[in-house]
C-alpha cells in the first residue's frame, strides 16, 4: 500500500476534506523534485564510464552525490504543475503597491529576443555594437527628454543601485567642494522606502528624518527646520509612498539648494506623471528611473531590472563612466573625457540590454501621448478603486484624489476581529495575489493598492466587489472566513513568527525517525 503523502494538510476547520494525494480537484500537489526523485530513474541512457585513474586524491567523492533522479515524462510534468502554480499579471490583477506589475507585451519580448540584441556580448568588440549603443543614446535622450535633465547614467541594473549612483555622485559633488567633512547628514522623510536610509547609510552619510505631515506629505516648512551647514541632500519619493503628490516640492528644491545641499528623488513612482510632469522642473538634482516597471517588465518577476539615473546640470560632470559618445560617423564607449569629475565606474558591464531593448519598445510603441496616456490612465484606476470603496474602508487621509496607488488603513476593521493580515490573506482565497500590506510605516495597517494602467473596467469592477464582499463579511463578523485563510491556497497560512525565528533555508532528507 503506498503511503500517504507527507505534505498533505488535513483542512478541518472549514469542512473541507483531505485528499490522499493531497491534491485539490485538478490543482495538484507538487512536493520538491528532492521528494520525488530516486536514484533508479533518469530521464537518459548514458554508458557507465570506463574507469579511470582518480586525480582527486582525498578530495574524491565517497558517497553518492544525492541528486533527484526522474524520468522525462515526471521532471516535464513537475516543472509544468510548478509553473501553474505561479501567479503573475499573466493569471490575474495584482495590486500590489509600491512594486508596479503593469502588462509587459508580448512583442516587446519578442523584439528583446531579437538575434543582435538576445546574442549581444559586453566584451566584442564597440564597431560591432554600432546597433545596440544608438538603441542606448535613443533610450537616453528620451528619459532625458522625459525628466528634463542633463545627463544620464544607464549602467545601474536596480532601483536601489540607481539610488547608489546618484548619491555618489552627489557624495563627489560634495567631496569636490571640499565640504566632505562637514557635510554627512541626509533627510530623510518618515514615508520614505527603506532602500533610501539603508542607501545614505552605506556611502557613510547620516540620517536625519523629516515627519510627515497629517496629510501624508512633506511640509517644506519642515525640511527648512531640519536643514542645517550639516546637510549634503534629501532623499525624497514623488509621488510619495502613501500615492501623493508632494505639492511643496519646488518650494523643498529651492530650499535644499540655498542650503547648499542637493535633492535626490527616489522615481520609483515614475509612472505616475511620465510624460505630464517632468522632474527636472522641480528642482531635482538626481532620480533613478526604474525601466522596469515604469516601461515594460513588472518589477518583482525576478528577471534583470535597470535603474538608469538622470542628473542635473550640476552633477551631470559627476556622472559614472563610461558614457556614449558619438566619434565621426561611430558611437563608442568613453572611459574618461576632459572636463568630467566621474566618480568612475559603477559597474562592469553598461547596463541591462534586454530592459533597456524593452523600454525602448514600449516608448516607442506609445510615442509620447501614450506615455503620457498610461500616466493618467494609472491615476484614473487608482481613483475609480478609491472611490467604489470609499464608503466601506477609510483612508488614513481623508477622501482625495490619489496618484497611481491608492492607501487605505484598518480603522474600518477595529472592532470585528479581523486585521489587515486576515484580510490580505482572504484576499488569496478569491484569487488575488495580496496588496501591500502595513507599508508605509506612517499608517497603521497601512493597504496599498496599485491597479496600474493595464487592467479594464470589467477587470477593476470584479476586484472591487470582490474587496467588497470581503468587507461586508468582515463587518458582519464571520471571522471563520478570514483567520485560517488562505483555504484553498496550495500552502495554508504560515506561522509567520516561527517562519522568521527558525526558517528552513535548505532541503535536508528526511531520516526514518523524523
Amino acid at each position: 500500500m503506498l503511503d500517504r503523502p507527507a505534505v498533505v494538510e488535513p483542512l478541518d476547520d472549514d469542512k473541507t476534506p483531505a485528499t490522499f494525494t493531497g491534491n485539490r480537484g485538478l490543482d495538484q500537489e507538487e512536493p520538491l523534485i528532492f521528494e520525488i526523485g530516486r536514484l533508479d530513474a533518469t530521464g537518459v541512457d548514458i554508458d557507465d564510464p570506463a574507469p579511470i585513474a582518480t586525480r582527486l586524491g582525498a578530495l574524491e567523492r565517497n558517497a553518492p552525490i544525492g541528486l533527484p533522479g526522474l524520468t522525462e515524462p515526471e521532471t516535464m510534468r513537475h516543472y509544468v504543475r510548478l509553473s501553474r502554480k505561479n501567479y503573475s499579471i499573466d493569471a490575474g490583477l495584482y495590486p500590489l503597491g509600491s512594486c508596479t506589475m503593469k502588462h509587459n507585451p508580448r512583442s516587446n519580448e519578442k523584439i528583446a529576443r531579437f538575434e543582435g540584441f538576445a546574442d549581444l556580448h559586453p566584451l566584442q568588440p564597440q564597431s560591432t555594437a554600432q546597433g545596440a549603443l544608438e538603441l542606448m543614446q535613443i533610450l537616453a535622450d528620451w528619459l532625458m527628454t522625459l525628466t528634463n535633465m542633463q545627463a544620464v547614467a544607464m549602467s545601474p541594473k536596480a532601483g536601489a543601485h540607481g539610488e547608489l549612483c546618484g548619491m555618489m555622485a552627489i557624495k563627489s559633488a560634495i567631496a569636490a567642494r571640499g565640504e566632505s567633512a562637514t557635510r554627512n547628514v541626509v533627510l530623510i522623510p518618515q514615508s520614505a522606502h527603506g532602500t533610501n536610509p539603508a542607501t545614505a547609510a552605506l556611502l557613510g552619510f547620516s540620517v536625519r528624518v523629516v515627519p510627515a505631515a497629517a496629510d501624508g506629505t512633506v511640509r517644506a516648512e519642515a525640511v527648512k527646520e531640519a536643514l542645517a551647514p550639516d546637510v549634503a541632500a534629501i532623499m525624497l519619493t514623488n509621488p510619495n509612498t502613501c500615492g501623493l503628490f508632494e505639492r511643496e516640492i519646488v518650494e523643498i528644491a529651492d530650499a535644499m539648494h540655498e542650503a547648499g545641499g542637493y535633492f535626490y528623488c527616489d522615481g520609483a513612482n515614475f509612472n505616475a506623471i511620465a510624460g505630464v510632469a517632468r522632474p527636472g522642473d522641480f528642482g531635482i538634482d538626481a532620480m533613478h528611473i526604474n525601466l522596469h516597471k515604469t516601461f515594460s517588465t513588472p518589477h518583482g518577476g525576478g528577471g534583470p531590472g535597470a535603474g538608469p539615473v538622470v542628473l542635473s546640470e550640476r552633477l551631470a560632470p559627476f556622472a559614472p563612466v563610461p558614457f556614449i559618445r558619438r566619434n565621426g560617423d561611430a558611437l563608442e564607449l568613453v572611459e574618461a573625457a576632459e572636463g568630467t569629475q566621474s566618480f568612475g565606474r559603477l559597474t562592469a558591464f553598461h547596463g541591462q540590454m534586454g530592459m533597456f531593448v524593452r523600454a525602448l519598445a514600449y516608448m516607442l510603441a506609445h510615442g509620447a501621448d501614450g506615455v503620457a496616456q498610461a500616466s493618467k490612465d494609472a491615476v484614473l484606476s487608482a481613483n475609480y478603486v478609491r472611490a467604489s470603496l470609499r464608503d466601506v474602508m477609510t483612508q488614513p487621509f481623508g477622501d482625495r484624489i490619489c496618484m497611481h496607488e491608492v492607501l487605505f488603513d484598518d480603522a474600518w476593521l477595529r472592532g470585528t476581529g479581523v486585521t489587515t493580515l486576515d484580510f490580505a490573506k482572504a484576499m488569496i482565497d478569491e484569487g488575488y495575489h495580496p496588496m501591500t500590506i502595513y507599508f508605509p510605516l506612517v499608517v497603521h495597517g497601512a493597504m496599498l493598492i496599485e491597479p496600474t494602467e493595464s487592467e479594464s473596467k470589467a477587470s477593476l469592477d470584479l476586484f472591487i466587489a470582490t474587496l467588497r464582499d470581503l468587507a461586508r463579511s468582515a463587518k458582519a463578523g464571520e471571522v471563520a472566513r478570514f483567520g485560517p485563510a488562505p483555504r484553498l491556497a496550495p500552502r495554508r497560512r504560515v506561522d509567520e513568527a516561527l517562519a522568521a525565528r527558525k526558517p528552513v533555508l535548505r532541503w535536508e532528507k528526511k531520516t526514518a525517525a523524523s
